[in-house]
């Protein structure tokens, strides 16, 4: 079943006001240059950049992504951000248990999952994270590991249109180092299977899995031509436009 890329940039923190509107801008330019692109873009800066991002894309086919949502809609939550805040800001998307919040702020399968339930009812798309640790690679169970937080993470109501996956193993994510494309394809194999399970086969077949963990120019035509790999959701190289841009265009976006 063909799947539309997703090629989404994960800013983390980084960018001040002026690096990061540059930044949008630059993109915006490329990806109007391609006209009429086979795959889609989706950008998610800093939460101090939503709105400012949000005017520099303007007139591209770029979506705007946050990298984190508290699961209530308002309240006594100091230092959070609601899913309707980031609707009203501009969103589209959402990132939701990335691996660097699993760790720094103990977020569970539960809680992304609650996080998930508000991000859908406020209309926002949720990019859920998997990916397993070293230890847990070299102890042979990537796919239990991964498995286990697609069964927790993911809400019941889940589907093509309100969820995306990203696999990004957490000993790959920022170090330059990257798993075989022959592993990366058997993990989004058996992550498919287990959205089959968990949702039904058709959803499953739906749903986009992106790869994320170092991801660059010079192995994105190989892991994004796997069968099963639907995009990435990249880090460093989406701070570069020529990075980002060349990403797209070895994944065959253009």
């Amino acid at each position: 079943m063909a799947r539309k890329k997703l090629i989404a940039g994960n800013w983390k923190m980084n960018c001040l006001l002026a690096e990061g509107t540059d930044l949008a801008k630059g993109i915006a330019a490329e990806v109007k240059k391609m006209g009429k692109p086979s795959c889609e873009f989706l950008v998610c800066p800093p939460f101090t950049l939503l709105t400012t991002v949000k005017k520099a894309l303007r007139g591209a086919k770029v979506a705007l992504g946050a990298q984190d949502a508290h699961f209530n809609v308002k309240g006594a939550h100091t230092g959070d951000v609601s899913p309707v805040m980031l609707k009203d800001a501009g969103c589209q998307y959402v990132i939701l248990g990335h691996s660097e919040r699993r760790a720094d702020h103990g977020e569970s399968n539960e809680l992304i999952n609650k996080k998930a339930v508000a991000a859908y009812e406020a209309g926002l798309k949720a990019v859920i994270c998997i990916g397993e640790t070293l230890e847990q690679r070299d102890s042979g169970k990537t796919i239990e590991v991964c498995s286990n937080q697609i069964l927790g993470s993911v809400p019941d109501n889940a589907d093509a249109s309100n969820t995306v996956i990203a696999y990004e193993p957490v000993w790959a994510i920022g170090t330059g180092k990257t798993p075989t494309a022959q592993d990366v394809e058997e993990v989004h194999a058996a992550v498919r299977k287990v959205l089959a399970k968990k949702l039904g086969k058709g959803n499953a077949n739906k749903m986009r899995i992106l790869y994320g963990g170092s991801v660059k120019p010079g192995n994105a035509k190989e892991f994004l031509s796997l069968p099963d790999v639907d995009g990435a959701l990249i880090g460093g190289a989406s701070l570069k436009v020529e990075d980002f841009v060349a990403i797209a265009k070895n994944a065959g976006c253009c």
